[in-house]
């Protein structure tokens, strides 16, 4: 019967090993919290808006009366 391998997780900043039932999960610690913490808040971090879809900026751009069929 094969064993299960233990998943291997890591802080996010410093990259210790992390367990997943340790109190600052993901993190290693307090300090990695903050860390990652102050980044967000910097702006080093940020997520990106979804692409407008090409459809939308069509139809949006369409004079109203040819938006509703005849």
């Amino acid at each position: 019967m094969p064993r299960k391998r233990a998943l291997k997780l890591g802080c996010p900043i410093c990259k210790k090993p992390v367990l997943a039932s340790a109190a600052d999960f993901p993190f290693c610690s307090e300090r990695c919290r903050e860390v990652d913490l102050g980044k967000w808040a910097s702006g080093q971090y940020v997520v990106q808006s979804p692409t407008a879809d090409v459809e939308e900026e069509i139809r949006s751009s369409m004079p109203e009366d040819l938006d509703e069929p005849e």
